[in-house]
């Protein structure tokens, strides 16, 4: 059984002659003729009666008829949404970020995505870099915003979306808060709080090379994965920390006191 013969019951049942119904599908009144045949003779009954004045559906046919028009529909269906699929209007897209791309840039390029393809269905995961990119590798997910750099090896395009500066996050009664022109190097004895180098690696690498530029090696008291964690923390008086300015100051905005000091040195 195919479309096509589908299509055949439908316009024959609708014309109730063959040399009409070949006439709209734009073919030969025999090819017509032994088309429905086979369907007839692959369901084992007859679909239409040849009576001396015409075609008559049979209750069979009846059947097939009702069902033949709903799958013309789907079968058209289908077609809409591949097509609107290949065009990016419908569908699905598994998207996954880092934590702190939840803050700023994860919701304008949602929204941006939003208005303009409704239709399609966002299924949005959070986790670090690296799972990301393994995940993007195994096609589990179809786009990440990750943290650069990336350190592992990736088969991952990369693109880098915006740059953002490194600021100093200190609680709000830290003797540090008012100090102008304080350099990394001034904060050698400060202990710090980082991420972890097997979850956020890239972090991790940026914030030790920036502590070697500067010379110093001040104490690390804690380990920290997402932003809310670490910038509590932070304002609990545990230490302090460096963190990219676009998450911090949205962060801090709504949920901590912490107080975020532009960085100076140069790295």
């Amino acid at each position: 059984m195919e479309l096509r013969q589908l299509k055949q019951v439908l316009v024959l049942a609708e014309t109730l002659n063959f040399h009409r119904a070949a006439e709209q599908l734009h073919m030969a009144q025999p090819p017509l003729s032994t088309s429905i045949k086979k369907l007839e003779s692959e369901l084992g009954m007859l679909l239409f009666e040849r009576l001396s004045s015409g075609l008559k559906l049979t209750p069979a046919g009846e059947a097939v008829l009702h069902y033949a028009r709903r799958s013309l529909f789907f079968a058209d269906e289908i077609r809409r949404a591949a097509r609107d699929g290949q065009q990016g209007s419908q569908g699905r897209v598994r998207v996954g970020f880092v934590g702190s791309a939840a803050f700023a840039l994860m919701p304008k390029i949602i929204r941006s995505y939003r208005g303009q393809f409704p239709a399609v269905q966002l299924q949005i995961e959070e986790s670090t870099t690296s799972d990301l990119l393994r995940r993007i590798e195994e096609h589990s997910l179809d786009v990440a915003l990750v943290r650069y750099p990336v350190l592992e090896p990736a088969a991952a395009k990369v693109i880098p979306l915006q740059r953002e500066r490194m600021v100093l996050a200190v609680s709000a009664d830290s003797p540090l808060v008012g100090h102008v022109g304080l350099k990394l190097a001034d904060l050698g004895e400060h202990p710090f709080i980082v991420h972890p180098r097997r979850l956020v690696p890239g972090m991790h690498a940026m914030t030790l090379y920036a502590f070697q530029i500067a010379g110093i090696q001040p104490p690390i008291v804690q380990e920290a994965v997402q932003v809310q964690t670490v910038l509590g923390l932070v304002e609990a008086g545990l230490g302090v920390a460096l963190l990219p300015d676009a998450r911090v100051v949205t962060a801090a905005r709504g949920w901590y006191s912490c107080r975020l000091m532009s960085w100076l040195t140069a790295w």
